[in-house]
């Protein structure tokens, strides 16, 4: 099922990435598509935490269909997952709180956090530091992304406005995606961690100075 990607990666990295325990918090129009992914590249041990239910303005972001409209979007993701490729995705229909969010997180290789707003991101942020588990930020803002690393990260405000309301191109969440993507690889092979931002009007993908920070949507 993964010939490609294992002609291109070679067996023993397939091997490592089949080994990592991926989490990723949040499936919106990032983790969303970031799940199927890796999945479909070969990661085995994904999970998702993520309390909302699919709405219809989702549709253009993120991998789920018209008859999805109402149901958990975490459960749908894990159950198309299985059905695409045979990886069974674990999830929590939950709230992330500073009162379950070691639970939740404890196990993990690896978190990414592409929730979308500022509380969820800092208590993950803070947790992550606390446990040691590393940590990949992936943030959006009109046609803006950025893809940092816990250690240089600095959470932005949200702003005041609806967090489901701002502007999103879906070409830029694909190259987020997939910037996030090739991340987690090189983690999985023990290479040095690198930082992104990715502007979409001049379609640029440029290294990030650890000295500057913040991502903003999920």
């Amino acid at each position: 099922m993964f010939e490609h990607e294992s002609i291109y990666r070679s067996a023993a990295v397939m091997k490592r990435i089949g080994k990592l325990a991926v989490t990723v918090a949040g499936a919106g129009a990032l983790g969303a598509n970031l799940l199927e992914s890796c999945a479909r590249q070969g990661f085995r041990r994904l999970r998702v935490i993520d309390r909302d239910r699919v709405e219809e303005r989702n549709l253009s972001t993120q991998p789920y269909s018209r008859r999805d409209i109402g149901q958990p979007k975490a459960r749908i993701l894990s159950r198309e997952i299985f059905r695409a490729v045979g990886t069974e995705v674990a999830y929590e229909i939950t709230e992330l709180s500073e009162a379950n969010v070691a639970s939740l997180l404890r196990g993990s290789d690896v978190v990414v956090d592409c929730f979308d707003n500022a509380r969820s991101r800092s208590t993950i942020k803070n947790t992550c530091l606390s446990l040691g588990i590393p940590c990949l930020h992936v943030g959006l803002n009109g046609d803006y992304a950025e893809i940092i690393w816990n250690e240089t990260y600095r959470v932005p405000e949200d702003g005041g406005e609806d967090v489901c309301d701002y502007p999103l191109a879906r070409n830029v969440v694909l190259l987020a995606v997939a910037a996030a993507g090739e991340e987690l690889i090189r983690f999985a092979r023990g290479l040095p961690p690198r930082n992104w931002t990715i502007t979409l009007r001049d379609l640029a993908i440029r290294n990030l100075m650890p000295s500057v920070s913040a991502g903003r949507r999920g």
